[in-house]
């Protein structure tokens, strides 16, 4: 059987507003419902890693669906964080914010990680991605016309590899391209797979 005849039998349901990985879900050929996370905390334990700080972040989301879950459903969540220098970089709130973001990837290299959770009524499994990003040295001008033009206040990092920035200004990758989008889409197809065995 394929994938698509296996998934049928089931409601795939996705707990993110992301018009990313919305498109990434249906590229697969996947039929899903959109559910909003609800009254999800952000904030995570301190003494968390990098790896397990997406993890925990779209457990939480899945927590706060969870009850309202059918025994046909299966709810994907999922988180993606920005790791630069021991910090996490999140999404900027404001035009400032996004273009000090970018100041401080330009010239380096940064990890994204993601950590997708696949619930059903009766089991989840959760697992992280991790991608190396290296941006070459951005021009103050280039920041500006990007976060004005492109607004990227959704964005952990204040950027979209998939936009203008991501052309002109990543010089290479190591790892999921995809990931850096938001789902890391070859691996989620495979533990979904898994999943519904």
């Amino acid at each position: 059987m394929t994938f698509q005849t296996n998934l049928s039998k089931y409601t795939i349901i996705l707990a993110s507003n992301s018009p990313r990985r919305h498109f990434l879900l249906n590229e697969i050929g996947l039929s899903f419902k959109i559910m909003k996370p609800e009254n999800v905390d952000e904030s995570f334990p301190i003494e968390l890693t990098h790896e397990q700080v997406p993890i925990y972040l779209s457990k939480i989301k899945a927590e706060s669906l969870k009850s309202k879950l059918k025994e046909a459903d299966i709810l994907i969540t999922a988180d993606t964080i920005v790791w630069l220098n021991n910090e996490v970089i999140n999404k900027p709130e404001n035009r400032d914010e996004a273009i000090l973001m970018l100041k401080k990837l330009s010239g380096n290299t940064h990890q994204v990680y993601s950590g997708v959770c696949i619930t059903s009524v009766k089991k989840q499994y959760a697992f992280s991605s991790k991608t190396d990003v290296k941006f070459k040295i951005l021009s103050d001008d280039e920041i500006t016309f990007y976060v004005d033009k492109y607004k990227p206040y959704d964005k952990a990092g204040a950027y979209g590899i998939q936009e203008w920035i991501g052309y002109i200004g990543i010089e290479h990758i190591n790892g999921s391209y995809f990931n850096v989008m938001g789902l890391p889409i070859q691996k989620l197809y495979n533990e979904l797979n898994n999943f519904i065995k």
